[in-house]
């Protein structure tokens, strides 16, 4: 699984690194597209593990579910990169509130799109939406914290592609960690259900 997301990771690295200096409209498309090719990495990456214990699982509806999620959570987090100073004018609350409204969308786009396909292979396995949403929380976390101090204006595109990859390597080791719990009581529920 964390193969598929650095893998994938690698799409939205080199677009973002590419379109820095692009109008707002070209990123946001370009990033949106990009989310599309890394969901799809991480989703059939995902299925090839889950599916040796989950053999019903519907393995394309998982990627395509993940890649759409994936696509969707890019979109969201592109808000505040469509809106630009305006959100800055908005009273601090509203800021706060809209923040939160944003984030927990985001994080919970991939959770749920994979649970609609997860539910028909594991009925109950509704829990897979917070652990993945908490497991992302803390793991764009640790992307934050590895690319911030790197990524610095005037670095060469090679350099800011590098970073990303190295970030999304920390990030996709985090979440891997911290989902195996959900994904082992997945297998075994999977193999309670179907065994």
């Amino acid at each position: 699984m964390t193969a598929g997301e650095v893998l994938g990771f690698t799409a939205p690295a080199v677009v973002g690194a590419a379109l820095v200096t692009a109008p707002a409209a070209v990123e946001v498309s370009a990033l949106v597209a990009a989310g599309l090719v890394e969901g799809a990495l991480l989703g059939a990456a995902q299925a090839s593990v889950l599916r040796r214990s989950l053999p019903v699982l519907r393995t394309g509806w998982f990627v395509m579910a993940t890649a759409l999620a994936a696509a969707t959570a890019y979109a969201v987090a592109m808000v505040p990169v469509v809106l630009g100073d305006d959100v800055a004018s908005l009273p601090v609350p509203v800021q706060v509130a809209g923040g939160a409204v944003l984030a927990a969308a985001l994080l919970s786009t991939i959770g749920t799109a994979q649970w609609l396909v997860l539910r028909r292979a594991v009925p109950g396995s509704v829990f897979w939406i917070p652990a993945t949403a908490a497991a992302w929380a803390v793991g764009l976390g640790a992307f934050l914290a590895v690319s911030t101090p790197l990524w610095q204006p005037g670095r060469s595109y090679a350099l800011t592609v590098a970073i990303g990859v190295l970030a999304a390597l920390v990030m996709a080791v985090t979440v891997a960690v911290l989902t195996l719990p959900a994904a082992l009581r997945l297998a075994a529920a999977g193999t309670e259900e179907h065994g």
